[in-house]
Formats: C-alpha cells, structure tokens, sequence
C-alpha cells in the first residue's frame, strides 16, 4: 500500500472555517489543522501518485515541497483582499518542474468544490498563438486529440473563452475549429466527490484521470507546437 489513506476528518471544516475568520491569529492558532489534515495528506497523495506515474511512463510529477500552492493570496492587485485561499491546491507537471508550464494535472479541494483539471492554463502569449496556429495549420491532429478525449468521456472547457476570433484567424470557417481558436486556456475537468476524498483509491483516481489526458498534455506540448 502507499502513504495516503485519506484527507483528514478536519480537512474541509477547516477551509470552511477559515473562510470565516480570516485573519493571521486564527490560522495560526490553527495551522496544526492544516498540517495534519489537509497538507500531509495531500503531500502522500502527491508521492503515490508521482510514483504510479513513473511506473506507467508518463511524465508528470511533483515534489509536494514545491507544488502545492500556499495559502497565503497575493491580494496586491485584488479588491478581495482575504489573505487566505479557502481551497488546497496542487499540480503535477512535465518532469516535475514547476516552471515547466508544458501541460500539467492540477487537484482542488474546497468546501464548494472539488475537481480534477488538465491542460494548458493561460498559455503565454507566444506558445498560446503557436497553438492557434496548429489548430489551423493542422487541424488533423486538433480534431484526433479531441475525439481521444471523447473516448473517455473527456471534453475541452470553453468556459475560458473570447467571444470572437483573434486577429490572423479570422479566415477560418469550420465550426470547431473556430471555437478552439477562441479559447484562451485547454482544459479538461473532472469532478471529485467528497467521498472520494476518504479512501486510498483517490491515488488511482488521479492516475486514471492523468492517463485519459495524456493525449491533450502530448497534442500540446513545446516541442510539437513551437515556441
């Protein structure tokens, strides 16, 4: 067996708290919460699940001292200016490298949600634009990394999306594609139960989903793309 066995009892009880309170004296008093239940936990999660990866080949992978996203919010250019993030996050990706942003497999939990997510998020704007152009340039390919998704149930998010096509691809008319050029991220979500959240099986829950994504990490990587 591996190290993770489940999220805390106290995990989601205590985003929700902190919801609440917010503020630096609460989270202190409290962080032991956050360590028990919700951070080693998502720490051993992280371990089984690099380790089940690496046997199947695929590559992605996380150190959980550098790819869980901290708490704290960078409120400097928010009017929201809580300065706790009320949800655990984390993401594995391309050889375990963080700033390596060629595809990864982010994991959510919240009180209000949790989910499992895949792709490409806002893409700098150079790798976003070479993407735009494969998509024209070969549509082909586009259209078989979808229809591979499809296979497993899988479809890309349009929620992140402009509401007309971008200047140089206006000329393109199938519906598909046009919609694909609009789309500012290429994601693939995939909704958790809470209860999954209780047994070891989430290992292979992630390791599944990763898998079923691989042909969007693959469609978009650097070195198929361009820049």
């Amino acid at each position: 067996m591996g190290e993770f066995q489940a999220f805390g009892t106290k995990a989601l009880p205590f985003f929700k708290a902190l919801a609440f309170h917010q503020n630096k004296q609460w989270y202190d008093e409290n962080r032991s919460i956050y360590e028990e239940h919700v951070r080693e936990p998502l720490s051993a999660l992280l371990r089984d699940v690099s380790a089940q990866l690496a046997r199947k080949k695929i590559n992605l992978s996380g150190d959980p001292k550098k790819v869980i996203f901290r708490l704290n919010r960078d409120v400097r250019f928010s009017n929201d200016k809580s300065p706790y993030k009320t949800h655990a996050g984390a993401a594995l990706y391309r050889n375990g490298d963080k700033k390596d942003v060629n595809g990864l497999v982010y994991i959510h939990i919240s009180p209000q949600e949790c989910f499992l997510a895949a792709g490409f998020y806002h893409p700098e704007t150079a790798y976003l634009k070479a993407i735009r152009q494969s998509i024209k340039g070969r549509p082909e390919r586009y259209r078989a990394m979808v229809k591979a998704l499809a296979r497993k149930k899988l479809s890309l998010s349009h929620e992140d999306s402009l509401t007309r096509l971008p200047r140089d691809f206006q000329d393109v008319n199938a519906e598909d594609l046009v919609e694909a050029l609009k789309l500012k991220s290429f994601i693939i979500r995939a909704p958790l139960a809470k209860a999954e959240l209780k047994s070891p099986a989430l290992v292979n829950r992630i390791v599944d989903f990763a898998l079923a994504a691989e042909p969007l990490i693959v469609w978009g990587r650097r070195e198929d793309i361009g820049p």
